[in-house]
């Protein structure tokens, strides 16, 4: 091998709970130096100016394989903790044999911020900050900072490096809490990382990770194709059951339709067993390569029943200063202001946007009555959100001034108006039951969509929380806005988390992911009601669905009773 410019080696955080040295695993060749095997360098940089991870420093590792050439970019595998394994000579034999394709290693360690008074105090140690958590801000640290700092460097012969793009082309994978923090960055971004690795995952209560096991199953199926390794002497403690944990995620994946395989031993929480099945995770993760890694099909019955396969999300607008407001009207076109640029937008029924010709009245709600008239409110009442039920009658969202808790009107056809709540924190989204007996109101500042029952003259009666959503880990809320039902009485709530699909009873069965971007708004449009559209960021999407939406201007439709 050239000589290595540097190679570090790091043991599992957890040392202090491992097993005595009694494991023992037939040592795979690809992890063993072999005669005629042409061998990459391993060069050693460090890493100080984390805009994600702030005051951090770190060393990193950037394998290079001797087939590298600069003028094709080379795949990608990414590792937690450093260099682990013995990686760099199992990427020796594997490329070789053409067990896998030419891939550069980037073997990264945990952030430290160094302690401002010497040997005298201890760093702050970032371990678990970035691997136990929940969310993107690892998976963008490594896009966004390490792997663009990867391509400025160069090997010592002089050669640019320059790594592929694709998602398909990229691995990551760790040991631990490397591991669930491995599964998180292809979790948050399987457009970026396709393959993961995972020995001893910490897929526990630490920082939330024991809810995967939950989410994956709720969520539409993402293209990954994952590894597991633990064994039955894995950690027990605190936090959780390790060994119960991976067994649990490997369940919860291959109901969710994954492309996952298991390696179970009888060994404790350390790197002896991983290391022994690197080489064959790496052969079995990188099969069939280049053929793209796909989704699967969910055993969810309730996104069996809503989602159309090989149909995902379709761009209908762009470039908005401000979009809001959906509504859709009898015909099933879909409106939308831009409410900085004071425009109206309208999708028609045969799919076409236009821009509204004149600039509309300034509006804060719309919807479309029985009579197929357009119900405004004007900014006086400053409202988030405004639904007219079939009969008439109106509920208005209204704001108090600045104060975000605000009241819940009931406007009747005559126009006099009623309060029938007031208190609740930020709310957001109104939407009646398909059969218009309970009238269901989002509140952005808690996990809860709310219920009323709607009695006969209007008013609403025995308030209470209904629908429980999911939190990201990085909100205290769940973020709610929009919110419609379809005809079956399914609520669909955009969050933080993308659409939360509820049943009858208030329970999330289902989630979908949305394009990049936050959701704030939700309706069902077209002729038959069956596309859903939604609002991120500056950008309006549509997805047709195997359901039909419960639109409020539509005689009462009373629903199948729901599963208890």
């Amino acid at each position: 091998m050239k000589p290595l410019l540097a190679l570090g080696f790091i043991l599992c955080s957890f040392n202090l709970y491992a097993q005595a040295p009694t494991e023992s695993y037939a040592e795979d060749s690809a992890s063993v130096e072999q005669a005629g095997v042409p061998r990459g360098e391993v060069l050693k940089f460090t890493f100080e100016n984390s805009r994600i991870f702030p005051g951090t420093w770190r060393e990193y590792w950037v394998y290079v394989p001797a087939q590298y050439r600069p003028d094709q970019p080379a795949c990608v595998y990414v590792n937690q903790d450093g260099i682990q394994w013995k990686a760099p000579t199992v990427f020796d034999n594997l490329i070789h044999r053409r067990e896998m394709p030419i891939t550069i290693g980037v073997f990264v360690m945990p952030g430290r911020v160094r302690s401002t008074q010497g040997d005298a105090a201890l760093d702050r140690f970032n371990r678990s900050f970035e691997y136990d958590g929940l969310g993107d801000a690892y998976a963008r640290f490594i896009l966004e900072e390490i792997l663009p700092e990867v391509e400025k460097q160069k090997t010592s012969d002089g050669r640019p490096l320059r790594l592929s793009k694709n998602g398909n082309d990229r691995a990551i994978g760790g040991s631990s809490s490397g591991a669930v923090c491995a599964f998180t960055a292809a979790w948050e971004r399987p457009d970026a990382f396709s393959r993961v690795f995972s020995a001893i995952g910490t897929y526990v209560g630490l920082r939330g990770a024991d809810r995967y096991t939950t989410l994956v199953r709720k969520y539409e199926p993402k293209p990954i194709r994952i590894f597991l390794q633990d064994g039955t002497q894995d950690l027990n403690i605190y936090a959780g059951d390790w060994w119960k944990a991976n067994e649990s995620m490997e369940r919860s994946l291959v109901f969710a339709g994954y492309d996952v395989k298991h390696i179970w031993g009888e060994g404790g929480h350390n790197n002896r067993h991983g290391a022994a099945v690197f080489p064959e995770a790496m052969r079995w993760l990188w099969r069939d390569y280049p053929r793209p890694i796909t989704a699967g099909r969910s055993g969810n019955q309730f996104l069996m029943d809503i989602l159309i396969e090989n149909s995902g999300w379709e761009l209908v607008g762009e470039g908005y200063t401000q979009a809001d407001d959906l509504a859709v009207n009898a015909d099933g076109a879909v409106f939308f202001r831009d409410i900085s640029q004071g425009s109206l937008y309208v999708v028609r029924p045969d799919g076409k946007l236009t821009k509204f010709p004149q600039k509309p009245k300034k509006t804060t709600a719309t919807a479309f009555g029985a009579d197929g008239k357009a119900k405004v409110l004007d900014t006086k009442l400053a409202a988030n959100d405004l639904v007219v039920a079939h009969n008439g009658n109106s509920y208005v969202l209204a704001r108090e001034g600045q104060v975000p808790a605000g009241k819940l009107y009931l406007v009747r056809p005559n126009g006099s108006k009623v309060v029938v709540d007031e208190g609740l924190a930020q709310a957001h989204g109104l939407a009646l039951s398909p059969d218009q007996t309970q009238l269901y109101v989002t509140e952005s500042a808690s996990h809860w969509v709310w219920v009323f029952q709607v009695q006969a003259d209007g008013t609403l009666a025995h308030k209470q929380r209904y629908g429980w959503l999911h939190v990201p880990d990085t909100h205290e809320n769940a973020g709610a806005a929009g919110l419609q039902c379809d005809r079956d009485g399914r609520m669909y709530v955009s969050t933080l988390a993308g659409i939360q699909v509820l049943d009858q009873l208030g329970r999330v069965n289902a989630l979908l992911p949305v394009p990049k971007g936050s959701v704030s708004e939700v309706c069902f449009g077209g002729p038959a009601f069956d596309t859903l559209y939604i609002i991120c960021a500056d950008k309006v999407y549509r997805r047709p669905l195997k359901v039909r939406g419960a639109q409020a201007f539509e005689p009462p439709h009373k629903p199948a009773a729901p599963k208890l």
